[in-house]
């Protein structure tokens, strides 16, 4: 009982209560009331196992993550699950990127996401001194090259692009100088040359042709977006109302529930709505900031801002993907979107990261956190 209270002393009920609510804002926005609500009703399932997970990642000792190896023997595992998801993984529309096992489907690219920040995290904290070094960036950018190669050739942008969003943003916040900034940014700029010309298949060119001139082929590539940028105009101030988006409930929006729903939301809630929207990610984004100030170590803070970066990431790609900013890539709005990879991905790194904090060291912290007595 002893052990239960400890675990719980410290829970951020204000991050905790911010992810639940996004959940739930997320569920009512797949609720119709014509027709059948599979979605909304596997989503109910979804969601509570996400805060079992959370709830479950609050138990372990995630001070053995820096005091041994088991980072690397992960990381490991998870580069062979990519490969064997290549190998004996389902293909959905175009892409092989998950197994199916009976009832749901796994999707290995999204626990990567943890894995990769875990990762390097790892690697930086251990270094942090000497990060000036040119070459820790290097060997940062091979572990996060594999990941991003065998997520790329499923072939799952959105997500590719994600992973190499969270080793630029760990890169950064690692202390890295202006001068080797510039050099990544050069590398950056090669590595989408190289892309273009052997990486990049037809449709995912199409689809950043038309990023570039989205009015282009408007029954074509360009029609996603098109009737995404429609359906968050046309819900003005206060949105037509909860059920009653005529752009996704009568499937002039494809993919409502997954790429498209902050386009959906927006069409039912409107201005009011994407403000509150704005709002609950913002107090997510500042308790994992305020977790990743008040960490232990170096590697909790730079695993709490590695979790924050990928929140942050997902939310503002999917965001300008919908209003017609970024290229259609596939991408999700965490806690918002349909599905379970990727909620319980996600509330399984708040999770780790509430339980971290409960080895801070400033009383000052322990008292914003909630780990004070």
């Amino acid at each position: 009982m002893s052990t239960l209270r400890g675990l719980f002393k410290g829970f951020d009920i204000w991050l905790f209560g911010a992810i639940f609510l996004l959940s739930c804002l997320g569920l009512v926005t797949m609720y119709t009331f014509e027709g059948e609500n599979i979605f909304f009703e596997r989503q109910i399932i979804w969601i509570l196992l996400a805060v079992v997970a959370l709830l479950v990642a609050l138990i372990p000792d995630y001070r053995i993550l820096r005091r041994s190896n088991t980072v690397f023997y992960v990381y490991v595992v998870t580069v062979l699950v990519l490969i064997a998801v290549l190998l004996f993984g389902v293909e959905v529309k175009g892409a092989q990127s998950r197994f199916d096992i009976g009832f749901f489907a796994i999707q290995p690219s999204e626990y990567a996401k943890i894995v990769l920040i875990a990762v390097l995290a790892k690697y930086f904290s251990k270094r942090h001194e000497v990060i000036g070094d040119v070459r820790h960036i290097i060997v940062s950018g091979i572990y996060a090259l594999i990941l991003f190669g065998l997520v790329l050739i499923q072939p799952d942008f959105g997500s590719a692009m994600i992973l190499f969003f969270i080793w630029f943003g760990m890169v950064l916040v690692s202390g890295i100088s202006f001068r080797h900034l510039a050099m990544v940014a050069a590398g950056g700029v090669l590595a989408f040359f190289l892309l273009w010309n052997f990486g990049f298949q037809d449709y995912q060119k199409d689809r950043i042709m038309t990023f570039l001139n989205p009015l282009a082929d408007i029954q074509g590539t360009g029609y996603n977006a098109y009737q995404s940028t429609i359906a968050v105009g046309s819900g003005q101030i206060l949105g037509k109302g909860v059920g009653y988006g005529t752009q996704s409930k009568l499937q002039y929006l494809p993919e409502y529930e997954t790429d498209f729903i902050f386009a959906a939301f927006a069409e039912e809630w409107g201005i009011v709505g994407a403000l509150l929207l704005f709002a609950l990610f913002g107090v997510v984004i500042w308790r994992l900031l305020l977790h990743g100030l008040y960490g232990a170590t170096n590697f909790e803070r730079l695993f709490a801002s590695g979790v924050a970066i990928l929140i942050v990431s997902h939310f503002f790609v999917h965001i300008g993907m919908n209003i017609g900013l970024l290229p259609v890539t596939g991408t999700t709005v965490p806690f918002l979107s349909y599905g379970g990879s990727h909620l319980l991905t996600e509330f399984l790194a708040i999770g780790i990261v509430i339980g971290m904090g409960r080895y801070t060291k400033s009383k000052f912290a322990a008292r914003e956190l909630g780990y004070a007595e």
